[in-house]
């Protein structure tokens, strides 16, 4: 006979073959599901009123109880409890019939069927959180569809899962739509055909993906947000469309969650960088397909994003578009010094730079060299030649040769 038990001030055992000699007073070997519940929420009375108790979790629980009784209880928790099993037939109906939403996770249940004898006397149960536990699978799946006819949310978290596992049990759960199934052990990813099609979240956090089969869930057309954090990917890559355009994949995502990756984060002020360069290389296709708010439907097609960021940062001028001419490095690197007047313990940076760098990236630089954000810098000069008087630099599109800097030239940084 296949059971779980607990062993008395211990964790339970991880390995498939793992086992311990123990007493007989040091196992429990579990109690049913009413049982359970009654020894979670109910206390007894006299020892609730006694003056010298202090209030706890549990008898928190069981005031509220008190007020509503065990037939009104719109949930039910029962984190690391020792529940094994249902109990008899038709009690669980009867005590709890108004359960929405059960949390059995880390219990002794060993195996789908007691889950599904516990759920199917659940009629408005909607959510059902099960982490931590090992629960042998149904040899017939879809005789427990009833079982789970109306659940919505289901948590399977840490329970040693593989996705083929999770696909075999799916019909069970005919009108799911939040799926978690983070810290199992799920690698390939295979197109759930046929099943889960309700979904409208699945968190696959924590789980070791092989990235190429990643796009097989593209199929959930009703998915509306994905967790793929800590799953070991360093790209995610629509073979279907190209930059700039939509996929057909997933056509009902909004939100996706690709945190603590490997790919590298892109950060405001690069972004920002990256966008006015992009405007600049551009900048003359625009003008010569017609420029203005309506350029020709060609280059909209091919820069679907221009005419926001020309909203976002101002168009381009058509005298920044002209090809430099060519010119030796080491005659135009001019010697500047960064000054912080406001700011009497940062010493003066002198740096060589560009006469034709753009003031986006000379923000960028002080970024790195200031730890302030690029967006909050603002920029004045001094020049040798006009002592006394500060001009402003006042368009990040705009050169340092643009505004006349010259060597020895001194730029006065602010911040807000």
């Amino acid at each position: 006979m296949m059971f779980k038990m607990r062993l008395m001030g211990s964790r339970s055992l991880r390995h498939p073959k793992g086992g311990s000699f123990v007493r007989p007073a040091k196992v429990s070997y579990g109690v049913d599901y009413l049982t359970a519940v009654q020894q979670e929420y109910q206390i007894d009375s006299e020892e609730v009123l006694s003056e010298e108790i202090s209030i706890s979790s549990k008898k928190l629980k069981w005031l509220a109880v008190e007020e509503r009784s065990l037939e009104t209880l719109p949930s039910v928790l029962l984190t690391r409890s020792d529940v094994n099993g249902p109990g008899a037939d038709g009690e669980i109906r009867k005590t709890t019939p108004n359960v929405q939403w059960l949390d059995l996770s880390g219990t002794l249940l060993s195996c789908w069927e007691d889950v599904s004898a516990i759920s199917q006397q659940l009629d408005q149960l909607n959510g059902l959180q099960l982490s931590n536990n090992r629960l042998r699978f149904p040899s017939d799946p879809s005789a427990h569809l009833q079982a789970f006819g109306s659940l919505r949310v289901l948590v399977l978290n840490s329970c040693d899962l593989t996705w083929p596992q999770i696909l075999e049990c799916a019909p069970m759960w005919p009108q799911l739509e939040d799926l978690s199934v983070q810290e199992n052990n799920i690698t390939e990813l295979q197109r759930p055909d046929g099943v889960l099609q309700s979904l409208k979240s699945l968190s696959l956090s924590s789980n070791p993906l092989v990235q190429e089969t990643v796009l097989s869930i593209a199929a959930l057309s009703r998915l509306e947000d994905l967790d793929l954090s800590r799953t070991g990917l360093s790209e995610l890559r629509f073979d279907d469309a190209a930059p700039g355009s939509h996929t057909a994949m997933f056509p009902a995502l909004r939100k996706l969650n690709l945190d603590h990756n490997n790919i590298t984060e892109v950060h405001p002020e690069d972004r920002k960088g990256a966008e006015l360069d992009y405007i600049k290389m551009f900048g003359e296709e625009w003008l010569k397909a017609g420029g203005g708010a309506q350029p020709g439907s060609e280059f909209t097609c091919q820069h679907p994003r221009y005419l926001s960021l020309i909203h976002k940062y101002g168009a381009p001028e058509e005298g920044e578009l002209r090809k430099p001419k060519p010119f030796a490095l080491k005659n135009q690197l001019l010697k500047i010094t960064f000054v912080c007047p406001d700011d009497g313990e940062r010493k003066p940076i002198e740096k060589k730079l560009p006469a034709s760098m753009e003031v986006q990236k000379v923000k960028g630089l002080l970024y790195r060299l200031l730890k302030v954000p690029a967006a909050d810098l603002k920029l004045t000069y001094t020049s040798l030649k006009k002592v006394g008087t500060e001009f402003e630099i006042d368009s990040d599109l705009k050169t340092l040769q643009f505004y006349s800097i010259e060597d020895g030239d001194q730029v006065l940084v602010r911040w807000s």
